[in-house]
Formats: C-alpha cells, sequence, structure tokens
C-alpha cells in the first residue's frame, strides 16, 4: 500500500519548521545594551533675532530620565536639583572661555530646564529620544560679550549626570 501525501501540507508543515527557526534564531541575538548613566550627542543649535533651539539625542540604560509632574518633595525641593537639563552658558572674555554663573536658588534664570519623563514601554526600559528644548525669550545675556556658547549636560532621577555636550559658537544679534 502507498501512501500518498499531500504537497501543500509538507510544505505548510515545512514553512512552519522553518517560522519557528528563524524565532529561535531571532531570540539568541543579542540585545543592545545601555549604562544606567544617561548619554546625550548633540545634534544642533540654531539661532534667531528672539529665540533659539538646541536639539540633543538621549539615552539613558535604566530608564530613569525625566522629572514628571508630581516631582515636587524631597531631592525636588533643592532649587538645583529641580531641574534635569543643565546649559551652562559661557562668554569668551578676552580670549578666555568664561562661566557666567546664574543661581536659580536667588531668583537669577539660569538656562535649566525640566524634561518630562516618558514611561519607557516594553520588556526593556531602555530610553532612547531626542530632546529639542526652545530657548525663549532670549537665549543669551546683555553685557559687553558677544561670543557664546552653551556646555550641556543631562541628570537622571537617580541623578546620575552625563556626559558633557557643547554647542557650536554664536555671536548675539544686534
Amino acid at each position: 500500500m502507498q501512501i500518498k501525501t499531500d504537497s501543500f501540507e509538507v510544505m505548510k508543515k515545512s514553512s512552519l519548521l522553518l517560522l519557528i527557526f528563524v524565532f529561535l534564531m531571532a531570540s539568541c541575538l543579542n540585545r543592545e545594551e545601555y549604562s544606567d548613566i544617561p548619554s546625550i550627542t548633540y545634534k544642533s543649535f540654531t539661532t534667531s533675532a528672539d529665540s533659539a533651539v538646541l536639539l540633543m539625542d538621549f539615552v539613558d540604560g535604566d530608564g530613569n530620565f525625566g522629572i514628571t509632574e508630581s516631582d515636587t518633595s524631597g531631592i525636588y525641593d533643592d532649587c538645583f536639583q529641580r531641574y534635569n537639563l543643565y546649559a551652562e552658558y559661557y562668554e569668551l572674555r578676552n580670549g578666555v572661555w568664561t562661566w557666567v554663573q546664574l543661581d536659580p536658588c536667588i531668583d537669577q534664570l539660569p538656562f535649566y530646564y525640566q524634561v518630562p519623563f516618558a514611561e519607557p514601554t516594553g520588556q526593556f526600559k531602555t530610553q532612547k529620544g531626542q530632546i529639542e528644548i526652545v530657548m525663549k525669550p532670549t537665549y543669551y545675556l546683555t553685557n559687553a560679550f558677544d561670543t557664546c556658547r552653551f556646555v550641556i549636560k543631562i541628570a537622571d532621577r537617580d541623578r546620575n549626570f552625563s556626559n558633557t555636550v557643547t554647542t557650536r559658537t554664536f555671536v548675539k544679534p544686534i
């Protein structure tokens, strides 16, 4: 007695085995891992007469970068720690880059920002994204020095600070 095989059934079983094999191989691939200390990459700094736009990419391996609306107590009571993006203002003074330190604790308005928290989804909590800061109504200090730049860093919720990046040098508009 001869058994006939349906070629469609054989093809279906072969396809199913191939699909299972592909999924098994894909699960063996290493996922990219990132440090729990955030990192930033400078993309651009665009200026106009009354505003500037800073663009950066960031990665945080444990997914705890950002501030929520409810972050108003604990470490966030401190006037420096209520921010998580720090753009330090530098001016070229007599050939030397000089940090112009502004203190939010005495009502000076530094170039510090609160980047909101975005809950990572999925099994892996790594956060990767782009940060865009619009500096408005102005992005420079009014004084005699005209050449400036920013040195920027971010901090995650554990207060791990990222690397620093430096914007391009810019001249204040007249």
